[in-house]
């Protein structure tokens, strides 16, 4: 234990046997875990005992280093930076801690010595899925970034019972379950009982002027909820800063009625636990019904009020006035979600603290930024006025106050234009009042940022424009990165150990060291080990996809890999409509005009979505025909990957040889899917949509498989009304599958049950024009499959991609953002 003076200091650290970082102290240390943590032997452990062991001697060896690190940062007087997300996809940890810890080899050989293997029990973890998707995957790449750059850097979310759907695929269609994550416990988060916070609900407003005149507003009669503290250490890589990820879990004010229970009523005695807990239950209760948006729109509010609670805590340790709070606080939305931070930081400084609007005003825009990840309309997050005043009484009104000084502004600079009043209003008038939280978060924040070079573009000119030309100065580009550490050292040992034995390995931390292997693409040798490496990762992929699919797969084809959430503009359904034209091409005899191909998809479907769920039984139903028809062979092989989440993705993506990213040009804001693709050797083939451009750029035309329609000329056709069915008259290949798919060819049983997904294709003005790209993206698709056939040619491309690749390491992004919008520095950690 720490000694220490009569004063409490702390002075010296005795040192303990089993935290040393060799193989015989980590021996030591798993044993006595199972011993003396979880009360187990090598007869009674489960495998999951065995996990929880090795995850706890990691954790060890990250504790001081956690401690000190906050230290570091209070010695400092550090300003730092709080990133507020409501999804954090963090996947498994144990691998990528040890990793950044430095003894994964270690560890590895220590586990092997007492008859264990690392690998299997790394299986034993469940994934940590508080996130749908990409942007909770961002959010967990750029704490790994932050945390290896040394930047005094938190993170915050929810803690969510139940993280996004465990998916079952049960005949053809997608199940939900739920996904049940701490049913054996997390051991790498430590409760944090002392950070509890209340959180208000519902309540009324008292307006009045105080003794000194001042104009007050108290909030009364509010419900609370309790906030608690969970936290988990996030190191970095090879250097002794661990930051932290800090989840909020809701606990009740009132745990149980006795009054209830002695009368016998035994459910209204834990009613009001019930009811408060929920907040924290469930990852995004499904918003069809009004309960479901409101109990959305509350975890957004519950997990910004501890946040900012605490942030405050904080900052009032050393700091008695707030004219220093935006020189020592930087706080970056991730997306729209946690906006409603605006109106909560000016009810703290104006309600609270007493500080004037004005002052108050000018801090909060220079506290926070806004990054922005969507530009589809309908994906813009707004709120009824009429929920947020029943649920946030003192926050409409201070909503409504931002908007009509704001307003003012606008007048002033363009007197007569109501239109423009009326688009950039925070406020959306109509039937119902609603609260455009993308507005709130442009008018309070001093950043506004996409996520790559054409979305930026995109909001500059057309979803935000009247904003930029008002404040230019504002709106700036961040391409979205991904962590190395995780996206190629851990999830392809075998290319990171090839690539590592070239050229040394500080591309883990400088990924365009990358750019040192493009010579090496015209060394017969190093493609032959690189094509060893690729094959030993499809052998495994395709193991795997037996044990869990019941399908047999040939390693040798081409593995054609679309895995991302299911969504219509993603377009899943343009790859079906490939893969029925090459099954059709096959029954005709041209079997022999292409290499053998398997096509993996994966992904999950909103559970309200029927377009989505409906591809996703479109894929199975294709599949089951395809697989079962002997006259196909392993010349066309599909499959669908259930339950996709972050650790099958590490079994996927190293194993692709194509990766699938063919949304609708102008749709996606960047992907991270691209990247990590790419990143493990993987030819892209995709539209001229999000970071596909700068992929190109990076990577050399010659390198991807670029089709279709670019953003400016789906805008065209959509101003000037797009007829699909002129594509499908014209193309008989093309009528030919629309028919089978809406005759009943896939579906036999209930030959009507696709029909809602042709009239969907054939729509007037179908919003993401599948037909209109169907014929670009066979043609590029055949340029790929010819490519695919001659081996050599297709490893130097496949080279020449990861190569290109270190401008999309999350290091980079991260780096812009300390300098550019947070103004923070790194703190060294001693």
């Amino acid at each position: 234990m720490p000694k220490k003076s009569s004063s409490g200091k702390k002075l010296t650290t005795t040192t303990n046997p089993l935290m040393g970082r060799d193989i015989e102290s980590l021996k030591e240390s798993f044993i006595h875990h199972m011993e003396y943590s979880l009360a187990k032997d090598e007869f009674s452990a489960t495998t999951h005992d065995l996990f929880k062991s090795v995850a706890l001697l990691a954790r060890d060896r990250l504790v001081e280093r956690w401690i000190e690190t906050q230290q570091a940062y209070y010695r400092d007087d550090a300003k730092r930076v709080y990133y507020l997300s409501l999804e954090f996809l963090m996947g498994r940890a144990l691998g990528n801690c040890l990793i950044n810890a430095g003894i994964y080899g270690e560890t590895g050989d220590a586990l092997r010595e007492l008859g264990y293997e690392l690998e299997e029990l790394r299986e034993a973890e469940w994934d940590a899925g508080l996130g749908n998707g990409g942007l909770g995957r961002l959010a967990a790449c750029f704490m790994d970034s932050m945390a290896t750059l040394g930047l005094p850097a938190y993170g915050y979310g929810i803690r969510y019972d139940y993280g996004i759907f465990f998916q079952q695929v049960i005949n053809g269609y997608q199940v939900e379950t739920p996904d049940n994550w701490l049913r054996y416990g997390n051991p790498w988060e430590f409760g944090r009982p002392e950070y509890l916070y209340p959180v208000k609900f519902y309540g009324s407003v008292n307006q009045y002027h105080d003794e000194k005149g001042r104009f007050r507003s108290e909030w009364n009669e509010a419900e609370q909820i309790m906030a608690m503290a969970y936290d988990t250490p996030i190191p970095g890589y090879h250097n002794d800063t661990v930051n932290t990820l800090r989840l909020w879990s809701a606990k009740s004010t009132r745990d149980f009625n006795l009054d209830y229970f002695n009368h016998g009523d035994y459910h209204m005695a834990v009613a009001d636990k019930d009811r408060g807990e929920i907040i924290s239950k469930v990852l995004y209760p499904n918003d069809n019904i009004i309960q479901g948006k409101e109990l959305r729109f509350k975890q957004e509010y519950f997990f910004v009020s501890a946040t900012l609670q605490d942030i405050m805590r904080r900052y009032k340790k050393y700091h008695k006035t707030f004219d220093q709070l935006c020189d020592k606080v930087a706080i970056q939305l991730n997306d729209t979600h946690p906006a409603i931070a605006i109106p909560e930081l000016m009810h703290i400084l104006v309600d609270n603290e007493g500080l004037d609007w004005e002052e108050a005003w000018e801090i909060t825009v220079k506290t926070f930024g806004y990054t922005n990840h969507t530009i589809l309309p309908e994906a813009l997050e707004k709120w009824p006025v009429s929920l947020i005043e029943r649920v946030l009484p003192r926050h409409i009104q201070i909503i409504y106050e931002i908007n009509r000084r704001f307003l003012d502004g606008i007048q002033e600079a363009y007197p007569g234009d109501d239109d423009r009043l009326r688009r950039m209003s925070i406020i959306e008038e109509g039937a119902e009042k609603q609260v455009r939280m993308a507005n709130l978060a442009i008018v309070g924040s001093h950043s506004i940022n996409g996520v790559a070079a054409l979305h930026s573009d995109i909001l500059k000119t057309r979803v935000f424009r009247d904003f930029h030309v008002f404040w230019p100065d504002r709106f700036n580009n961040k391409t979205n990165g991904i962590t190395q550490r995780r996206w190629l050292r851990l999830c392809n040992p075998g290319l990171a150990s090839l690539i590592s034995s070239k050229i040394g390995d500080r591309w883990i931390t400088d990924l365009c060291e990358l750019k040192k292997i493009a010579k090496l693409a015209d060394d017969a040798s190093f493609r032959e080990a690189w094509r060893r490496v690729k094959l030993e990762n499809k052998k495994a992929l395709a193991a795997y996809i037996w044990t869990r699919n019941k399908i047999r797969i040939n390693v040798d084809s081409l593995f054609d890999c679309h895995v991302k959430r299911i969504h219509a503009y993603k377009r899943q359904l343009l790859n079906i409509l490939h893969v029925i034209t090459l099954y059709n091409r096959i029954l005709a005899g041209g079997k022999d005009s292409f290499p053998p191909r398997t096509v993996i998809f994966g992904g999950k479907s909103a559970p309200g979505y029927f377009f989505a769920k409906l591809i996703i039984k479109l894929i199975n139903s294709v599949a089951d025909v395809i697989n079962g028809d002997a006259r196909v062979g392993d010349a066309l092989k599909v499959v669908f990957v259930r339950n996709y989440c972050v650790s099958n993705a590490e079994k996927i993506i190293p194993a692709a040889d194509l990766s699938e990213q063919i949304s609708t040009a102008g749709t996606e804001a960047s992907g991270t899917g691209n990247m990590k693709f790419a990143l493990n050797g993987a030819l892209t083939i995709g539209t001229l949509d999000g970071a596909n451009l700068e992929i190109r750029e990076e990577v050399g035309e010659d390198n991807i498989f670029i089709f279709g329609m670019t953003a400016d000329e789906v805008e065209k056709m959509k101003s000037g009304g797009y007829d699909p069915r002129r594509y499908y008259d014209a193309n008989q290949e093309l009528r030919q599958m629309v028919d089978m798919i809406g005759g009943g060819y896939f579906s036999k049983d209930r030959p009507d049950l696709f029909r809602p997904v042709v009239d969907a294709l054939l729509a007037w003005n179908e919003q993401y024009m599948l037909l209109a790209d169907f014929e670009s993206y066979v043609s590029c698709q055949e340029r790929a499959g010819g490519l695919f056939k001659d081996a050599d040619a297709w490893t130097k491309r496949c080279i020449m991609n990861v190569a290109g690749m270190g401008a999309f390491s999350a290091d980079r992004t991260i780096g812009e953002y300390a300098k550019e919008i947070w103004g923070v520095k790194p703190v060294r950690v001693k």
